[in-house]
């Protein structure tokens, strides 16, 4: 007599059935929470080997400076989350750099047509590497360096190699002035504040069509083209937005940092670094955008450690080489544990085959 199987009485437990206490250990558990504990845990080791890195006006000043790493990683967010790279970034702090102390000089009645026409070199830049990448399919890893070794050789045309230039200290103000006499903290930089700006724009685009298509594309390009996305101009326009991220930046460090063509030098993977720290998976489709400016505030704190500890300063390429490396080894998969399963699992059982049936498994 053939058994037969019988379906469960009891209703299945409810998928995710843990409280909000356990909704925030899930998203720590994941790349992207996780960074935000790193940078905590950075934070205070960084207090305990230096006490005065705690004061609220020098942690709001580190916070300050790091501001256009953290730009920059935004922007590359939104290439890496497309699938594709973007290594032109510290070319175009670089360009932008010596175009404002070029074209603005100490001009103060240049200061907008400058600022335009830095932001439309931005956006020129991501549409040349978005279009070559998508319709000539060109692999971005040999686009974008293609216009790093451009932007590189305009930069050294306009420099001569050499500093060139000083904007007006109007100019030069967006990227090291600051609100004064704030209660606690003392000062809160511009540079900061225009972080907070960029921040709240990106997570609210994200949100948006245009980001959840971004990250479909990243995840499974021929099932968005198939699914009526065109491909080819969101990822132009993720290359438009990173382009527009690092002339921001490039805006921001001429304030403190000045007018020399070795600005932005390396800008490029520090992005990539701060971006793969925030869980952000290299080959796109998984990743927050908030969490890509936490890595950089986390990697910032990092090489601020290493300074405190004494450990020398040549060893930041290396501790950028090994996040890097150890981002590829477990990012993917962390996602995956941290999230958990997307849908619920099957609740039919097993079926006993009749004797005699044929079950397929021959």
């Amino acid at each position: 007599m053939s058994q037969t199987s019988k379906a469960p009485t009891t209703a299945p437990l409810p998928y995710r059935s843990h409280g909000p206490a356990g909704r925030v250990l899930a998203v720590l558990a994941t790349p992207g929470g996780a960074v935000v504990v790193l940078a905590v845990a950075l934070l205070l080791a960084t207090i305990a080997a230096n006490p005065n890195f705690g004061d609220p006006g020098v942690l709001i000043r580190f916070l300050g400076r790091t501001a256009p790493i953290a730009i920059v990683a935004l922007g590359q967010y939104y290439v890496i989350v497309s699938g594709e790279f973007d290594l032109s970034m510290g070319a175009v702090i670089a360009a932008q750099v010596v175009i404002a102390g070029n074209f603005i000089g100490d001009d103060q009645s240049r200061i907008l047509p400058g600022l335009l026409l830095m932001l439309l070199l931005g956006v020129a830049i991501g549409v040349v590497n978005g279009l070559v990448t998508t319709l000539l399919q060109v692999p971005s890893f040999i686009t974008t360096p293609a216009m790093m070794l451009a932007l590189g050789g305009l930069v050294d045309y306009l420099s001569g190699g050499a500093a060139t230039g000083n904007p007006p200290d109007e100019f030069r103000e967006i990227g090291r002035g600051a609100i004064e006499n704030v209660p606690v903290v003392d000062v809160i930089p511009y540079q900061l504040i225009i972080l907070a700006v960029l921040c709240v724009a990106a997570a609210w685009l994200m949100r948006r069509p245009f980001g959840r298509t971004l990250v479909f594309v990243g995840d499974n390009p021929d099932a968005a083209a198939v699914s009526g996305a065109r491909v080819w101009l969101v990822k132009t326009q993720a290359f438009v937005l990173s382009s527009l991220a690092s002339t921001v930046a490039g805006i921001l460090l001429v304030g403190y940092a000045g007018v020399h063509p070795s600005v932005g030098q390396g800008y490029e993977f520090m992005a990539i670094t701060a971006v793969v720290l925030g869980g952000v998976v290299l080959g796109g489709g998984r990743g927050w955008v908030l969490s890509a400016v936490a890595g950089a505030f986390a990697l910032e704190l990092l090489f601020t450690l290493l300074t405190a500890l004494e450990i020398e300063s040549t060893w930041r390429d290396s501790v950028q080489g090994l996040i890097i490396i150890a981002a590829l080894a477990v990012a993917a998969r962390a996602w995956t544990v941290g999230r958990g399963r997307r849908t619920p699992p099957t609740t039919a059982p097993p079926t006993t085959p009749t004797p005699g049936t044929d079950t397929g498994d021959n």
